[in-house]
């Protein structure tokens, strides 16, 4: 479907104006960055971090902080997250748990008809799945493989006629077997879990997303990106709160939606990749 006829679709659903999506420039990493769940490398102090996140919803401030920054190399997409939270929680241990269910951030990288998801929770429990357009998985389409066979694999329907996930270009196939291969993540929490009886400072997360393991993403976008070449790309968080008036579990993002639904790609940051080198530029 042509991309300007699906925003001027997205806009009129959910009367949102995208062009007040946020932009974001991607330096290159200063050097190597290890994986190691504390974004203390050189690159990341100078690299430029998100606004405090948003409600998904009102756009309001978030009572707890929470922001993102993003860099890359030939290699990877790098993405960490600084998350303020005092009682730190996780449950889930097991990959591609559901992952939403507890305290988790998650990152969206949207593709040629097809997106990206993955949550993490603070046990750096991972939840990734790859979601196909309907009206682009068609026989001989790049999605035609093993990996993507509706009959074998884990797949759910997105979207659908009881799905409050709704998008006007239709219903999504959620291939949960699916996992980007290369793709390494790991969390430092700076607390301690399921401890309630003390005061904890919160958690970090680094991911590194392998340019390698985005092909059948990318489709035709070139890959490592060029400088100049443009991605959207979506960072939230979900918290469980339980008060005097029962239980909420607000969403949290980079960009507002207006929307309680993190799968509308239109309405993604921009992220810009640049081909200077994060330091170069006075943020």
């Amino acid at each position: 479907m042509n991309s300007e006829k699906i925003i001027k679709n997205v806009n009129n659903f959910y009367g949102y104006d995208q062009t007040v999506c946020k932009h974001y420039n991607c330096y290159r990493a200063a050097g190597p960055i290890v994986i190691d769940g504390s974004p203390d490398e050189e690159s990341w102090s100078l690299a430029e971090k998100s606004p405090r996140f948003v409600d998904l919803v009102t756009g309001n401030t978030a009572p707890l902080d929470t922001k993102a920054a993003v860099l890359w190399d030939d290699i990877n997409l790098y993405v960490a997250f600084w998350i303020q939270e005092p009682d730190i929680l996780a449950s889930f241990t097991e990959r591609d748990s559901l992952i939403w269910y507890d305290n988790d951030v998650e990152v969206f990288i949207e593709g040629q008809d097809c997106y990206y998801e993955l949550e993490i929770n603070a046990f750096n429990t991972v939840f990734e799945v790859l979601y196909v357009w309907q009206d682009a998985y068609k026989h001989g389409s790049r999605f035609d493989i093993p990996e993507l066979d509706l009959l074998n694999q884990k797949v759910d329907i997105l979207g659908g006629e009881y799905d409050y996930r709704k998008h006007p270009r239709g219903g999504r196939w959620a291939f949960r077997d699916w996992d980007m291969q290369g793709m390494k993540s790991a969390v430092k929490v700076n607390g301690t879990i399921n401890k309630s009886d003390d005061l904890d400072e919160g958690w970090t997360v680094e991911i590194a997303f392998p340019w390698s393991g985005m092909k059948l993403l990318a489709g035709e976008k070139k890959l490592p990106p060029k400088p100049g070449d443009i991605w959207r790309m979506d960072f939230s968080r979900f918290q469980n709160f339980r008060d005097r008036n029962g239980h909420i579990n607000p969403g949290w993002a980079w960009n507002t939606h207006k929307e309680y639904d993190s799968h509308i790609p239109e309405l993604f940051t921009y992220i810009h990749f640049s081909d200077k080198t994060v330091g170069e530029v006075n943020h």
